[in-house]
């Protein structure tokens, strides 16, 4: 089944279109797969990234959205990322960057197109764990940039994954975030004051 990708806001295409099309446009230097790339770049994909803050006892979530994230294309293949962030100004470049995240996010992405039910995909940071998975949203028509992941959402961890988590394996909002919620939260220790 299809994805629905969401569009990213106009702003920010145009603050990585502008990135990749000149280097002196941002202060980081491109990555090294960006400078090695033959032949012309393009964002595709754009993803929203959305933070988990905090889950509450009730297993509700707390989000927010962070940015947006475009897969840079070279060819056949994703060769790097940029990011996107709000700032007070509007949407604005922030970084490009490479790494494992980059081939994780495009397998996880192809796994879910043969899902049989149709997904929004997004991207959901857990900082607490330093994990990043693919969120797959069920409501198609909704805005990217708002919402809190929904029960029978699917998470579906990126690579490098925490340890005890696996990577690429769907799980269901309800049965992932009360997993994620104990390994964060810390334990009191016995005998500690309450």
């Amino acid at each position: 089944m299809p994805l629905h990708v969401p569009p990213a806001p106009a702003p920010a295409l145009r603050s990585v279109l502008t990135a990749l099309s000149s280097p002196t446009a941002v202060r980081e230097a491109r990555t090294p797969s960006l400078l090695r790339a033959q032949g012309p770049v393009t964002p595709e994909l754009p993803l929203p990234v959305h933070v988990l803050d905090r889950v509450t006892a009730e297993g509700v979530s707390a989000t927010r959205l962070a940015g947006w994230r475009f897969l840079i294309r070279c060819g056949d293949r994703a060769v790097a990322a940029a990011e996107t962030m709000l700032t007070p100004d509007g949407w604005a470049f922030s970084r490009f960057f490479e790494g494992p995240y980059i081939t994780s996010t495009e397998r996880a992405l192809r796994q879910a197109e043969t899902m049989p039910q149709p997904y929004q995909p997004r991207l959901l940071s857990v900082p607490g764990l330093y994990m990043l998975t693919l969120w797959l949203h069920e409501d198609c028509s909704a805005d990217g940039a708002a919402g809190h992941p929904a029960a029978t959402d699917l998470l579906v961890p990126l690579a490098p994954a925490p340890p005890g988590i696996a990577a690429h394996r769907p799980h269901r909002v309800a049965e992932l975030l009360p997993v994620l919620t104990h390994r964060v939260t810390p334990t009191r220790l016995l005998g500690s004051p309450a």
